[in-house]
């Protein structure tokens, strides 16, 4: 019998071609801050948990915005009106995608993800009384302990702080321990911007909505590194902002279950969240309208959604390898270094080096590197409960992204020896 052939077949025009296997060195030819000579040196930018640079296709689809597609959303009836509410509402959809979340209405657009949780506190806080209790860890960013404090001094809620290990890992006995009838909230990081611990999410809502309790999960460092399904994790609230996720500033998302949000009072008042205003009562939209007030940050949600494009052409699970394998090797190169010390050393943690030297202060050593062209972050990192629990009142972080490369690492590390005999 004849071996039988097909005739070869066009792709359909919703074929994505899968991604080709991680390559950083074509990665990095995206990123045009790498042309950038710091003091005549390589660029060595370890700075990414603060905020990522910025692939050329994103840069490319901001500018083209600005210059042929610009006009306010939603209220015009004319062309430009009409195409720039297409492009922004389209990120909308691409964000909601990218995140598995079940509806679009879900996703609603902040500046970034501190005034994402600004919102949800402002909001779903309206619905707490005095005596309400939201549970929080230790290992918190400011974004997510300031708003639950200033509505502890409005609302009368109580905090309860649940400690960390000695390795960073979240006390998940005390965790449990935490709940009470009077339990209304969980907010914790997915991914500590500090430690690079990364939470169990998905047993901590589990565990949370078995006893009516509702979960926000801060996603900032998680969105950019992770794959981030809402629904397998199953939170009632998400936040991530999409300066550290290669998109602009000035751009962020609150994520919210539809039948929460829609029972929500705003939180901000003003257009675009209205149906009818009258002077004795106003109609409100439904969300996610309802909840953005005002002219939208419209290019930076284009960008945001750029951004997700690029980073959908990429293999995502091989830059999350790659980025793995560079903070281990940060890891066992400063293992070899006497008076260096790791804070953060979770079995389950990111890409993320938090770390002190005996008799460096973190500023001089910020400041060292930075002359060799290596950028690394150094200060308490909007986390001084947590610097308290770790003993140090400051620490310097290194922190990758997939255009790192093993000799950023090395660069970094023969860094901190040139510094630590300088200071010495």
């Amino acid at each position: 019998m004849n071996a039988l052939t097909l005739a070869p077949q066009s792709a359909p025009e919703n074929f994505d071609p899968p991604p080709s296997p991680f390559d950083v060195n074509e990665i990095r030819k995206d990123f045009p801050f790498l042309q950038v000579k710091p003091y005549g040196k390589e660029p060595v930018y370890l700075d990414n948990a603060a905020s990522a640079q910025k692939p050329e296709a994103m840069l490319r689809a901001t500018d083209q915005m600005y210059r042929e597609s610009y006009a306010n959303v939603h209220r015009g009836l004319h062309y430009f009106a009409n195409r720039a509410t297409d492009a922004f509402e389209a990120a909308r959809g691409k964000v909601a995608k990218f995140l598995n979340a079940e509806f679009e209405s879900e996703i609603i657009w902040t500046k970034g993800a501190t005034e994402a949780i600004n919102l949800i506190a402002g909001s779903f806080g309206a619905t707490l009384k005095a005596g309400d209790e939201i549970i929080i860890s230790e290992a918190e960013h400011h974004a997510n302990i300031v708003p639950w404090v200033m509505l502890r001094e409005r609302a009368g809620v109580k905090l309860v702080i649940i400690p960390i290990d000695d390795t960073g890992d979240l006390d998940m006995q005390a965790f449990y321990a935490a709940f009470t009838e009077k339990t209304r909230l969980v907010a914790v990081t997915h991914m500590s911007n500090i430690l690079g611990t990364i939470n169990p999410v998905a047993e901590m809502a589990a565990y949370a909505h078995e006893r009516g309790v509702k979960i926000l999960l801060d996603g900032s460092q998680a969105v950019p590194h992770m794959t981030v399904d809402l629904q397998a994790i199953n939170p009632d609230f998400y936040v991530f902002t999409g300066h550290k996720l290669y998109g602009p500033s000035g751009i962020g998302c609150a994520y919210i279950k539809k039948a929460i949000a829609e029972n929500l009072p705003p939180w901000q008042g003003g257009g675009d969240m209205i149906v009818d205003v009258g002077f004795d009562a106003v109609t409100y939209a439904l969300p996610p309208h309802r909840f953005e007030a005002g002219t939208p940050p419209i290019v930076q949600a284009v960008g945001l959604g750029a951004a997700i494009d690029y980073l959908n052409k990429i293999d995502r699970p091989g830059a999350l390898a790659h980025e793995t394998a560079l903070a281990n090797a940060t890891h066992e190169r400063f293992s070899r270094i006497d008076g260096v010390k790791i804070h953060g050393t979770s079995a389950h943690k990111g890409a993320i080096v938090t770390f002190t030297i005996a008799g460096v202060h973190p500023h001089d050593l910020a400041t060292y590197l930075d002359r060799l062209g290596i950028a690394v972050r150094a200060g308490h990192h909007c986390g001084q409960p947590l610097m308290r629990r770790l003993g140090v009142a400051s620490a310097a972080r290194a922190s990758f992204a997939m255009y790192n490369t093993l000799e950023d690492v090395e660069k970094l590390a023969d860094g901190v020896k040139k510094a630590k005999a300088f200071f010495a």
